[in-house]
Order: structure tokens, then sequence, then C-alpha cells
């Protein structure tokens, strides 16, 4: 090559010989939230309220029972929902596969305000039938109906990250114990449920974390969790800090709830990382 032919090369633009615009856009963000926080703390110093605290911190307690009662029933009853849901997704026969992609379309499609509200007012206003066939004590309670309307709400996409993570799993898992002797049940129960439960951990988690702060909702419909209360305590003192203490309760549920998962997600790959 003659002197002549130089190679030109172009010079790098300031940002890419430095920080890159994303780093310095995300440091820009922790930095004001960082602010945002330390300002909540020296508001909640400064405006400290004793008398606040005395008076409605046993109310936010048990407030926080009834949101964690709630979640819980929820998930656990929406888990055993969701297994009938999730066969019928998978099925091969169109009408169990229809019915459930309903189900699943319409639970995941509608707002769960609007579902709590089809469950309480909605199912309520059928008293003298839920009389006649003994199920008005049920629809009766605040408490039941959110835990019905979540319920249902939390099955619709659990069996959605089930199918998918049974999907998931490779095809020549099911050929390979079939191979050997394994019918289904045995199969998804020990060849496939545990590859797939590694897959559906982080959506499962999600979905709980979803169902915590989505529990506000049932504060609209009378049950006094832990929104309800602070709905209550402000509505009596007109105070700021009973919803900055409430979103602090919800903010660390969220937080321990998040590193649980990382740590029983680590617990169960150690053997992928060896």
């Amino acid at each position: 090559m003659s002197v002549s032919q130089a190679i030109v090369v172009d010079k790098p633009p300031p940002l890419a010989r430095g920080w890159p615009r994303a780093r310095i856009v995300g440091y820009a963000l922790v930095g004001v939230w960082i602010l945002f926080g330390l300002g909540i703390v020296a508001y909640l110093v400064y405006a400290w309220n004793p008398e606040f605290f005395a008076r409605y911190a046993p109310a936010y307690l048990q407030g926080l029972g009834t949101t964690l009662a709630l979640v819980s029933i929820s998930m656990v009853l929406g888990a055993i929902f969701s297994l009938p849901v999730a066969y019928g997704r998978m099925s091969k026969n169109w009408l169990l596969s229809g019915l459930a992609y309903c189900y699943v379309y319409f639970f995941r499609g509608t707002p769960l305000l609007v579902q709590t509200y089809l469950v309480y007012y909605g199912v309520g206003s059928f008293r003298p039938e839920l009389e006649t066939v003994g199920l008005w004590w049920f629809f009766r309670e605040a408490f039941y109906c959110g835990v019905f309307a979540f319920s249902l709400n939390t099955a619709a996409y659990q069996a959605e990250i089930l199918r998918g993570a049974i999907e998931s799993v490779p095809r020549g898992q099911w050929e390979g114990a079939a191979s050997l002797g394994l019918h289904k049940l045995q199969t998804l129960r020990k060849v496939i449920l545990p590859q797939a439960i590694i897959v559906a951990l982080r959506p499962y988690g999600n979905e709980l974390i979803l169902m915590i702060k989505a529990s506000a909702i049932v504060a609209i419909i009378t049950v006094y969790d832990l929104m309800g209360n602070a709905k209550l305590a402000y509505a009596k003192s007109f105070d700021i800090q009973a919803y900055i203490w409430v979103a602090i309760v919800y903010l660390v549920m969220v937080e321990i709830l998040r590193h649980g998962i990382e740590w029983i997600e680590r617990r169960i790959t150690v053997h992928l990382h060896r």
C-alpha cells in the first residue's frame, strides 16, 4: 500500500470515548431516586409525630396481617385453580382448550379492579339465589369476595406461567422418559417439573409481588387491609404520613420477597453453576 493510500479512521464521538449515554442517564436516575428517598426520610424525621405512630401503628399491623392473609390464600388457591386451566391450554381437545383460552383471555384482559367489583357487587346482587344454595355467607363478606376475585385473576396468570415453563422443556425429555418406561404422570413429576420450576420461579415471584401491590384494591370494597387502614388514618388525621408509611411498608415487603426469590433461585440452580 502506498503512502497516498492512507486509511482514514473516524474519531469516535465524545460520548464513545467516555461513559455511554445509557450509563449517564442511569446514574442520573439513581441520583434522583436517592435524593427523593433522602427527602422522604428528612420529612419523616422533621414531621415525626409520636402520637400518630402510637395511635395508628396497631391498626397498620392488623392491616398488614389482613394483606398477607389475602395474598397468601389467593396465591395458593390460584395455584390450585391454575392446574386444570394450564392442562386445558395444553390439551388437544378443542373444547377444553377453547374454554381455558377464554378464561385466561378474560382475566388477563380486564382490570383486577373491575373483576373485584363484579364479584362484590355483581354476584352480591343475586342474594336470594345465593341464600337458596347456601352461599350467601361467603359472598356477603368483602374479604371473601376479594379472595375469590384475586384467586380467579392470579389463576389465569399462573396457568400461563406453568404452561410456558412446561413447554420450555425440550420435547426430547418426554421421549427419553417414555423410552425408559415412565408414564406421563411420572415423567411430569420426576423429569419435567424439576426443570420447569427453574424457568417458572422468576415469573411466579413477579406475580406474587404484583399481587402484594394489587392487594390495595380491596380497600375500595371496605376491606381494612394495609391500604384500608391507611385511608382510615388519613381521614381522621389529614396527615400525609399515613400514606408515606404504608408506601414504606409495601416497599419493604417487595424487597424481602425479591431477595427471597433470588435466594431460592440460587439454591435450586446451584448445580448449574458447578
